[in-house]
């Protein structure tokens, strides 16, 4: 059943482009506890150089942490730049990370300490994809809460 449901995964997320001018994108996906989704996580967070939107539920991971720190995203607030976030739902269960406008990384891979070492798990990075890119904010950034200053 999984090696079904990835690759209607991939589909579904490659349908939601329109057809003419997409590019290649490139596809990893990892899996965890064996450590790979942690891996693309955290590639795709290092690998950013403009922009990284993040939906996750919980940061309780130090490395997942530790690379948002060094793409400097501990000052925002500080720069006035807006940070936002949700008291509105029970829980934000989307786990989605959009960098640069190009990759998208999405699956059920939490960013804990669980999710790395404990529970089953799954991330899919898409690559050089900006169709993509620019819809998903459409999908999950829109039912959004007030700025905080």
């Amino acid at each position: 059943m999984q090696k079904r449901c990835l690759p209607l995964l991939v589909s579904g997320l490659i349908l939601l482009c329109p057809l003419a001018g997409l590019s290649a994108p490139g596809v990893s996906v990892g899996f965890s506890p064996e450590g790979t989704a942690q891996t693309l996580v955290l590639n795709t967070l290092d690998a950013a150089t403009r922009e990284i939107r993040l939906a996750g539920y919980s940061f309780t991971a130090p490395d997942i942490v530790q690379a948002l720190v060094r793409a400097a995203m501990n000052l925002l607030v500080s720069h006035g730049i807006p940070v936002r976030t949700s008291g509105q739902y029970a829980i934000l269960h989307d786990k989605i990370i959009i960098t640069d406008g190009r990759t998208v990384e999405t699956g059920s891979f939490n960013y804990t300490r669980s999710a790395e070492k404990r529970n089953s798990e799954n991330a899919l990075v898409i690559r050089d994809m900006p169709e993509l890119a620019a819809r998903v904010p459409d999908l999950v950034f829109t039912r959004r809460p007030p700025v905080h200053k």
